[in-house]
């Protein structure tokens, strides 16, 4: 059985950069201290009017594959986890294999919301696992939520911001490293609660209705200082098989979580017992990105020399939409 690897990563943020301040004109109220004390956002990018998000996902699939030596007709699998795709059909991934020039590659997307990322990433390394035909697989977390906020919904439009991060995904590599253990879960009685819920068959498009992502109903705010640790911890469970020895918390050298809230983040270290060095976050300056923010994170923790180094235990932890979550763990 092939051992799944991490063999590069790319990451892609638009030139335009939106500031707390440019919200607080547009909203005609001041929101920079609260965003950044409690959320820890100072600004976001936002895609050109003539940029989508399979233009997103190709510029970082190209650095993605630049970094690993790879040509894009390398690539057997794309998979792209998005809420924002280009149309409701086809898959935005198709779109991004013609863009990225990569005619051996099958094509899908995923969405579960902002887990979609390290729920794809499960998804190739057990395409690779179980075939010895899939080598090399771009999984991409893109989005384009600028596309669907509403400006005068200031819970939700100072948040949401565009931006992709890909992995090259291979069979190839040190066998006593890569993907170890995974868990999804998800608690369905939440899907109401926040989304973009205009534009499929339950409610379809229509030219008087605007598609917006809003907040429908409230959930815990503690749900994911709630499910983390639980899910994490049972992740860990898993991994012990392998590893040939009980994992814990302490064992794993970086953790990188769903980029929304850095209080969240920090709570959720706290409780597990981990120092905020061993994470890193990304929201200051390129706002919420969804399913793209967990790789970028890592994409921006490579770049500045704080990313893993080769045989570190590497904790993602993601949670979307509906509600949904994912963790998945690799030795680097």
């Amino acid at each position: 059985m092939n051992r799944a690897h991490i063999l590069s990563v790319g990451s892609y943020a638009p030139e335009r950069v939106v500031t707390n301040a440019e919200w607080e004109k547009i909203l005609g109220e001041p929101v920079d201290a609260w965003l950044r004390q409690n959320v820890g956002i100072a600004e976001r990018h936002y895609m050109a009017d003539d940029q989508t998000t399979s233009d997103l996902v190709d510029a970082a699939a190209r650095t993605a594959l630049t970094r690993a030596g790879l040509g894009p007709e390398a690539l057997d699998v794309i998979i792209v986890a998005t809420d924002t795709p280009d149309y409701i059909s086809p898959a935005t991934a198709t779109v991004v294999q013609h863009k990225l020039g990569a005619p051996n590659a099958g094509t899908f997307d995923v969405n579960c919301a902002c887990s979609g990322w390290v729920t794809a990433l499960d998804m190739a390394a057990k395409y690779i696992a179980t075939d010895d035909a899939y080598q090399h697989i771009l999984v991409a977390g893109a989005y384009g939520m600028s596309r669907f906020i509403n400006p005068a919904d200031k819970r939700t439009a100072t948040l949401f911001a565009d931006g992709a991060g890909a992995v090259i995904v291979g069979a190839q590599g040190d066998p006593a490293r890569g993907f170890l253990a995974s868990k999804i879960i998800a608690f369905g009685e939440h899907h109401d609660a926040l989304g973009v819920f205009e534009g499929g068959v339950c409610r379809p498009a229509r030219g008087d209705v605007s598609s917006h992502v809003k907040f429908v109903k409230p959930f815990p705010k503690t749900f994911n200082t709630e499910h983390w640790p639980r899910l994490m911890r049972d992740t860990l469970a898993k991994a012990s098989a392998i590893e040939g020895r009980a994992l814990a918390f302490d064992d794993v050298d970086r953790y990188y979580f769903t980029q929304l809230n850095i209080r969240t983040i920090e709570a959720t270290l706290a409780i597990i017992g981990q120092p905020a060095s061993k994470t890193h976050t990304i929201m200051d300056k390129w706002g919420y990105t969804g399913s793209a923010c967990i790789p970028m994170a890592l994409d921006d923790a490579i770049t500045q020399g704080k990313g893993p180094r080769p045989g570190d235990l590497v904790m993602f932890c993601a949670s979307g939409g509906g509600l949904t979550m994912a963790a998945s763990l690799w030795r680097y």
